[in-house]
């Protein structure tokens, strides 16, 4: 089959979508600009600030859109095929996630930009609120281990390409370092100077094609500079990220997470029209099989695993955070929330499209399908490049440097997450408790990084393959609850029967889906000679999630209506 057909069809679905079901949301949301915005009532010009929505899409886009896209595609469609998993990012986008996304951003903005966990309490008990709290703090645990080993596995070693040129991942980690010193200085110039945001965008994204570039003639490799191995210059590096993760966690937001944002937005895009190139000029077919069982290699089973496997492609409980976390704050008026909220959901179902092709092209046997993930979407999407004369080297570091980037945005964002929690747990609202919440948040990925994970025959295995099932989990576990309490709160307010179906149904599913991977986890874990230390996290988050259950089973029960938290806007 065509590979150029099924996108066509793919992305016309999308676009039917957002015209559609978009603005239906919209409505039944009361979507309505004369509502004053937390960004505006509020503003400090350090947490709340009123950005363009061409600003703080990319910035969100590049905030949600991270490893989740890209590795949960490729696991799943060399796991089960390529028609399992593409059914599953177009039903789980446009009706599960993206309805997640918008809601959840909806509710911080009309509850004062505070957090989906400052909803669950408003809307269920004090109780369930400390829950969410901990159960959000654990699973941010899962997402940054599995997202900075991701990264780690990058910067080492050599990958030599069929026409004999090398990738040095020593020179990816090097565009990596210059990459994060690019939106700093970018950040203090739009600050302090008079330079406008399209000119240092003209200034700074060729920096940025030079780092690339540059990086591949100055390696800082790691291995040979420490005399270590390949495994031990990971660890090295998966500590490396976590301590530049304290650091962003602190930085005013004007400094880092805005510039750098901004310019991963570029990426995202530019990753989008070099799938399009490949799509459209490539001549590719779907050669990989469409079904490969119901089963795959490691005992998982298709369903539920599917579902936990492909997470940011179709929903993804960590974009409730980004989006009540940080995009709330910045958001200019309330019908930027059908863009940011709903339409980046949707792009990033065709970011985790165009990973999904670099499986669907491959033969099955294909040596390529036994590399790591981002190996496969890079070279998948390199030959994309080559048509229009770029070498694969260069092409193959430029989407490595695009990988990492997505995940840098993801990683720091976690980690303040974090942080926040911390702050709200003990109060230590100054800044010495923003370096201790920071500090606190990142010791618990610091020890799962420095353990080496056995597979079932003894042999090493990534840190990342383990924890990638476990995140998915819980992952999918926290876009329930995310949903249990946008339910809960549109149910007490204004007796919102649609409700029940629009958020409530894919609430159910995913509870019973992310309860059944996460169980059957454990379950295998315990067979295997008792609990690790992760899986017993798992089963702490289990627990957690069925009293967030039962409390939001209580509160429907016997409902106690409250007012909102500000007045509802009326349709004019």
């Amino acid at each position: 089959m065509s590979l150029l057909v099924v996108a066509i069809g793919v992305f016309a679905l999308l676009g039917i979508a957002y015209v559609t079901y978009g603005p239906v949301l919209a409505r039944l949301f009361r979507l309505d600009d004369r509502t004053p915005t937390p960004a505006n009532e509020f503003r400090d010009d350090q947490d709340f600030i009123p950005t363009d929505s061409k600003f703080l899409l990319g910035q969100h886009f590049s905030a949600i859109a991270a490893a989740g896209p890209i590795v949960g595609p490729i696991l799943a469609g060399l796991m089960f095929g390529w028609v399992p998993a593409l059914i599953w990012i177009l039903v789980g986008s446009i009706l599960v996630g993206g309805v997640h996304d918008f809601a959840a951003l909806v509710a911080s903005i009309r509850h004062k930009g505070r957090t989906i966990a400052n909803v669950v309490r408003d809307h269920m008990t004090p109780r369930a609120y400390l829950l969410f709290l901990s159960f959000i703090w654990l699973a941010l645990i899962y997402i940054i281990v599995a997202f900075t080993d991701v990264t780690a596995a990058s910067f080492v070693g050599q990958q030599k390409l069929e026409n004999g040129e090398i990738v040095s991942g020593g020179g990816i980690a090097t565009s990596s370092m210059i990459y994060l010193a690019l939106p700093i200085i970018m950040g203090l110039l739009l600050k302090f100077t008079k330079l406008s945001l399209g000119m240092a965008t003209v200034i700074f994204l060729p920096l940025v094609l030079l780092a690339i570039w540059a990086g591949q003639h100055i390696p800082l490799d790691l291995a040979s500079i420490f005399g270590t191995t390949d495994a031990q210059a990971q660890k090295l590096w998966g500590i490396g990220i976590l301590l530049y993760c304290v650091i962003a966690a602190v930085m005013p937001m004007w400094l880092l997470l805005q510039p750098r944002g901004h310019l991963g937005g570029y990426f995202l895009y530019f990753f989008l029209a070099t799938g399009v190139l490949g799509l459209l000029f490539g001549g590719y077919t779907a050669t990989y099989p469409a079904f490969t069982g119901w089963m795959g290699k490691d005992g998982s089973t298709l369903a539920p695993f599917l579902f936990i496997m492909i997470a940011c492609g179709a929903v993804s409980g960590f974009h409730s955070l980004i989006a009540s976390g940080t995009t709330s704050k910045q958001l200019k008026k309330e019908t930027d929330a059908k863009p940011i909220g709903y339409g980046t959901m949707l792009l990033e179902a065709g970011v985790a499209f165009i990973s999904l092709s670099t499986v669907m092209v491959l033969t099955q046997g294909n040596p390529i399908a036994g590399k790591a993930p981002p190996f496969i979407f890079a070279d998948g999407l390199s030959n994309s490049l080559t048509i229009i004369g770029v070498s694969k080297a260069l092409a193959m570091a430029t989407m490595m440097l695009a990988f990492t980037t997505f995940v840098y945005d993801t990683l720091d964002v976690c980690t303040r997450l974090g942080r926040y929690i911390i702050q709200e747990f003990t109060g230590w609202h100054n800044a010495k408790g923003a370096w201790l919440g920071t500090g606190l948040t990142v010791l618990a990925p610091v020890y799962f990084l420095i353990q080496q994970p056995l597979g079932p025959d003894g042999k090493p295995i990534p840190t990342y393959r383990v924890f990638w099932n476990l995140f998915g989990a819980s992952n999918q576990l926290l876009a329930a609850l995310t949903l249990l309490g946008i339910t809960v709160w549109l149910w007490n307010t204004r007796r919102a029967k649609w409700a029940l179906l629009v958020t409530g149904v894919p609430c159910l599913f995913m509870y019973g889906m992310s309860c059944w991977a996460l169980s059957s986890i454990l379950l295998k874990a315990y067979n295997a000679g008792g609990f690790t230390a992760e899986a017993t996290v798992g089963l702490i988050l289990l627990f957690f999630a069925a009293w967030m259950f039962i409390e939001g089973v209580i509160t429907f029960a016997r409902p106690k209506p409250q007012p909102p938290m500000q007045p509802e806007p009326v349709p004019a």
